[in-house]
């Protein structure tokens, strides 16, 4: 039994929680996948999995290593296809993760049109609402809304989106549209904590950077929530622009302190750096950038006509 068959014994057993299912997965013995990932623990010298009478789970350094493991199997994949000539052909599974509303709201549809046109080619979406760490979670591409600082990846922008605050009419008409950042004391205040870091809200004033502490009435840690509760009149939310851009146009929300707005957040693509490039990645980079970008772009305009 090679190194590779080592690998992808040991990936199986992670993905399907048990050498049996691994076994039926991988068309082998249960015997034989035992041995491979007993070989593959020796000469790690560490144990990967934890294994009772009635489960098996990764260890923690099983868990570190699971993601390297899928990405060396995806490159030697990708350097088979490449050097046989069957390159070309976009196949096999592709993960894509993205916080759950920005999934939600604008890349799902574009990975179904993706679907619809590349027939062979399976997509996992992870949407969560944190900083998934790509080669350890097996990630073949990423939407990161930040400045980015990690040089360690391969990276295509694909628009800008704005943090802003919002609230209904009914609650405004009652207590009145805050014209200061300062004003917002007042105010009932709901936290997504996704945007605001350690209650406090980042503003500009004059071009200079600001921010303010709150003191939220509400705090979530899921923006649906705080954005329902936002029209349900509970209060001021922080969102960004692509989250609201329908409740906006619907008059269901309205923009608070727009004058205040800090600089636009940039969006990015991004995906592990790799001598070699599956077809998929190839494939989804190309038909998703543009179309992220025309979303974004429409988006921001629907926004900005609210917001003046």
């Amino acid at each position: 039994m090679d190194r590779l068959d080592e690998l992808r014994i040991f990936v199986g057993v992670a993905e399907c929680g048990s050498f049996v299912g691994a076994a039926r997965q991988l068309s082998m013995s249960p015997p034989a996948v035992t041995r491979g990932v007993a070989a593959l623990e020796e000469r790690l010298g560490l144990p990967l999995f934890a294994r009772t009478t009635r489960a098996v789970r990764l260890t923690d350094k099983g868990e570190q290593f699971v993601g390297t493991a899928r990405r060396l199997l995806q490159d030697f994949e990708a350097a088979q296809q490449e050097i046989t000539g069957e390159s070309g052909a976009p196949a096999g599974l592709l993960t894509i993760s993205a916080s759950v509303t920005f999934g939600r709201y604008v890349l799902a549809p574009i990975v179904s049109e993706f679907l619809e046109a590349h027939k062979n080619v399976d997509v996992s979406m992870l949407l969560v609402e944190r900083l998934v760490d790509l080669v350890d979670e097996g990630v073949d591409i990423a939407v990161r809304i930040a400045h980015l600082s990690d040089s360690s990846l391969i990276a295509r922008r694909v628009g800008e989106v704005q943090r802003m605050l919002v609230a209904s009419p009914a609650y405004l008409s009652e207590r009145g549209l805050p014209e200061l950042p300062s004003e917002l004391a007042r105010h009932d205040v709901i936290a997504f904590t996704g945007l605001l870091q350690n209650r406090a809200w980042r503003y500009q004033e004059q071009s200079r950077d600001r921010k303010i502490e709150l003191s939220p009435r509400l705090e979530v840690t899921d923006a649906a929530t705080a954005i329902t509760a936002a029209q349900s009149g509970r209060g001021i939310t922080g969102v960004y622009s692509y989250m609201v851009h329908e409740a906006l146009a619907a008059g269901h929300l309205q923009p608070v302190l727009s004058a205040f707005a800090s600089d636009p957040v940039p969006v990015h693509l991004i995906r592990p750096q790799s001598r070699f490039v599956s077809p998929q990645v190839r494939a989804f980079m190309d038909f998703a950038v543009p179309r992220l970008s025309a979303a974004l772009n429409t988006i921001g305009a629907e926004v900005d006509a609210h917001s003046s």
